[in-house]
């Protein structure tokens, strides 16, 4: 490149001194043509030519002569400056040839981005960097330096400030997630502890809504708060009234994320709890959308242990329909719910297969699925199963309930009556 560049020099010198020489030599002829038309007197003896004044003030040249000749001798000046000029510039020709082999050696070293003529800062550095280069300038700095210099450092100046916000929005996200992570991981000891241990939960979760409402796991734990409450209220308004805001709250929580498996979870054991204070036509409506609900768990989640015994809950409940109540389901939706008691089973035994003793109620069903099909023996065996289990929760103590009906139905005695024996 540093050598094209100086073949260029060299041979736009050669030009112009070319070019010069005969403009001169046409200037000449012309100048003595002129020459020989005017009277001696106007010539000077050492063969130069009269001056611009002397020619003017001649009595015998016409005006138009006068002002032609006038240019011609300013052009001859400008001509001779010209000439002076470009000898000068073929002198320092084979300086700046030697220049350009130091500019081509010194690329090699580390620093020449910044110091050769060939690296110069891009017009959107410059731009950038007006205000450093005038001062660079008067500082003594030649214009190219301080525009590569200043532009260096206002880009980089930029980067930092933008690094330095995208850390601060990192620390600030990473803080917001380690609050929520523990936020979460007291929720859900509290969850298993004590009614009160529950209220707290659900006070606590309500609070921090406003902060954590846009992220789905803190939505559907608010939604199992809903449920805990519910379980433990003591009367029926207060019971209707988290049933409500707890269906609520899923609709939100499936609607923010719908690939979130506990949402829809959650959700749908909420629409089946509204059941019980809702009209028939509702019951029959929150049927059908803990149905669809729950089968979306599934299909995310398919190794929840919950989702398989609620499914089989639903199956086992629709199983049991009258004629009656099938034919209002048709009335009003144009299809009823369809499902057996094998459907059922099929969920239970899902259960046990994903999670061995998962819950007494678990094999309370077991054991009903069983009896109705007329497998009195294996119904037995699930008997014995749910009784070697402890009543650790009030779901279990409702299963000792169902146990305890259903027991003596498949000949099995009372313990106490067995010790009597």
């Amino acid at each position: 490149m540093a050598q094209a560049d100086n073949k260029v020099l060299i041979l736009g010198a050669l030009a112009g001194v070319a070019g010069i020489g005969l403009a001169v030599a046409c200037y000449q002829g012309y100048k003595m043509k002129r020459r020989a038309s005017l009277p001696v007197h106007y010539l000077r003896t050492n063969n130069e030519l009269a001056t611009g004044m002397t020619l003017m003030n001649s009595p015998d040249l016409h005006g138009n002569q006068i002002e032609v000749l006038d240019r011609l001798e300013a052009l001859l000046q400008c001509v001779s400056e010209l000439k002076d000029e470009m000898k000068a510039l073929k002198n320092t020709l084979p300086m700046r040839h030697g220049q350009v082999g130091v500019d081509l050696r010194a690329g090699d070293r580390p620093d020449a981005h910044r110091a050769a003529p060939l690296h110069r800062t891009t017009p959107t550095r410059k731009k950038r960097a007006g205000s450093s280069i005038a001062g660079a300038t008067a500082g003594g700095r030649s214009s190219e330096e301080a525009e590569s210099e200043g532009g260096y450092i206002t880009a980089l100046t930029d980067s930092d400030e933008d690094e330095q916000s995208d850390d601060e929005h990192l620390d600030e996200r990473r803080e917001t997630t380690d609050k929520l992570s523990c936020l979460l991981e007291r929720i859900d000891s509290l969850h298993q502890g004590t009614e009160a241990d529950k209220r707290e939960s659900l006070h606590i979760l309500t609070s921090q809504r406003e902060e954590f409402g846009h992220n789905s796991t803190f939505l559907w734990r608010l939604i199992r708060a809903y449920c805990d409450v519910h379980d433990i209220s003591a009367t029926l308004e207060e019971k209707k009234n988290h049933a409500e805001t707890g269906k609520k709250v899923g609709e939100d929580a499936v609607a923010l994320n719908p690939r979130c498996a506990e949402s829809h979870q959650w959700y749908a054991i909420m629409c089946g709890i509204m059941a019980e204070y809702d009209t028939v036509q509702n019951k029959i409506k929150n049927g059908y959308i803990f149905k669809d609900h729950l089968d979306k768990a599934i299909e995310l989640k398919p190794q929840d242990p919950l989702s398989y015994y609620l499914l089989g809950r639903w199956c086992y409940a629709v199983a049991q329909l009258s004629w009656l109540e099938r034919k209002v389901a048709a009335a009003l939706f144009g299809e009823p719910p369809s499902a057996t008691v094998e459907d059922a089973l099929k969920n239970f035994l899902k259960v046990e297969d994903i999670h061995p003793r998962y819950s007494k109620l678990n094999y309370v069903f077991l054991a009903k699925c069983y009896r109705d099909i007329g497998y009195r023996k294996k119904a037995r065996e699930m008997c014995e199963a749910a009784r070697s289990m402890q009543s650790v929760s009030k779901e279990d103590e409702d299963a000792q309930k169902e146990l305890d009906l259903l027991c003596p139905q498949l000949g099995i005695l009372d313990r106490e009556d067995e010790l009597d024996l």
